[in-house]
């Protein structure tokens, strides 16, 4: 019996979030000969010599511990979990996932190694580029595996073609980060992007990793400095996770209001580990910015539909496990919500099934139902293949 289907009752579900956990040393094969120079001076290839690698690749090759990772599957995370940067076992964890099919992204490069600027923008699209490769290789593996790829925004016509080389190559998805590079992501600059998406049938993602971080003056409280749940102070504590979404609330409403959305009525927007509860008040908050402004702003004028309705049409957002999705579809709408399992990171906890699950008692069924499926097969279009769909004997069966 698969985690998914002891819990979930045979139901049909689709992971809008899944990560490789990709060693550093990841990036080695599919970076360009010419920018492997700059990139072994990056920072964050210091940690290259850390133990853990080395124990993560000891302990995936013990047969004592493979054997046991079924049972583990949703205890195990990170580098111990199955499938974490070893592509072959990949599909033997889906299997004991239960899932009809996931969403990967990266963990090392999620950022982009901090290279969103004009100034280091050739080596922000080398490393994209290494990432996109990387990423096609390690879901070739298995059509369920819907790999991404990162566009950076730093360049207009460097990101045409990086989106357009990532089509080509057979990404599921565009990744583009959710705070400036440079301009909006709302500049007609990017139309070309867009239309392309639009075209392919995939989505444009935001996730987070990539956001605005917290103004560090925050941290200067007078007391000892927080740690996080992994002990360090690398990731989220209390107040910091506090501005995840405000990077992606600005974004996408200039995304709305500059009328991108309109141009492009068919292309969808995916908002993925970034949380949903902040999404009911912003919707409000966005036709209110419509209402308070439109007899100044011609922009506004032209917009065909209240911008909220622009949401409800093509955003769709993946909540955090804690939050009451119940409550966010009542405020918001059944057709926003996406399941997500953020498998192997330690975040999407030890059972997010049951969490949603709890959290959505009083949903309709057909609002559960798109939650766990029919939201997820609107987001990715053509990038999920319509026989992965509504496979004919399901992964949670």
């Amino acid at each position: 019996m698969s985690y998914a289907s002891s819990h979930a009752s045979g139901r049909l579900i689709h992971d809008a979030d899944s990560h490789l956990m990709e060693l550093p040393d990841a990036l080695d094969p599919w970076l360009d000969p010419k920018d492997r120079t700059a990139y072994d001076a990056l920072p964050k290839l210091a940690k290259r010599a850390e133990p853990y690698v080395g124990a993560a690749r000891a302990k995936q090759s013990d047969a004592g511990f493979r054997e046991a990772a079924e049972p583990n599957i949703m205890l195990r995370k990170n580098y111990e979990a199955m499938g974490a940067f070893l592509k072959d076992d990949r599909p033997r964890a889906l299997d004991a996932l239960g899932f009809a099919s996931q969403l990967v992204f990266t963990t090392w490069c999620l950022n982009n190694f901090g290279l969103e600027s004009a100034e280091q923008a050739p080596l922000a699209y080398a490393t994209a580029t290494a990432h996109n490769r990387m990423m096609q290789d390690f879901t070739s593996i298995d059509r369920r595996f819907l790999g991404t790829a990162y566009v950076p925004l730093i360049d207009i016509d460097r990101a045409i073609a990086t989106a357009r080389a990532a089509i080509a190559a057979g990404a599921k998805a565009l990744l583009i980060p959710s705070r400036p590079t440079g301009r909006s992501a709302s500049h007609i600059g990017y139309d070309p992007v867009w239309a392309m998406a639009q075209e392919a049938g995939l989505p444009i993602l935001f996730h987070v990793g990539d956001e605005r971080k917290l103004d560090s003056q925050y941290f200067d409280n007078g007391l000892p400095r927080v740690k996080d749940f992994h002990g360090g102070e690398e990731n989220f504590t209390s107040v910091s996770y506090m501005a995840i979404p405000h990077s992606v609330e600005l974004t996408l409403a200039a995304m709305i209001i500059d009328g991108v959305l309109d141009r492009f009525p068919k292309l969808k927007i995916g908002v993925i580990e970034l949380g949903a509860s902040w999404l009911p008040g912003w919707m409000r908050n966005l036709d209110g910015a419509a209402m308070a402004f439109s007899r100044n702003e011609e922009r506004l004028q032209k917009l065909s539909m209240k911008p909220s309705d622009f949401v409800k049409r093509q955003v769709r957002v993946t909540p955090y496990p804690h939050e009451d999705v119940g409550w966010l579809i009542a405020n918001a709408g059944e057709e926003i919500f996406l399941f997500s399992s953020d498998y192997p990171h330690v975040e999407g906890g030890r059972n997010p099934l049951k969490r949603f699950d709890d959290s959505l008692a009083n949903s309709s069924p057909r609002a559960v139902e798109r939650f766990y499926c029919d939201n997820f097969i609107d987001l990715m279009g053509e990038g999920l293949a319509p026989d992965l769909r509504r496979p004919r004997v399901t992964a949670a069966a």
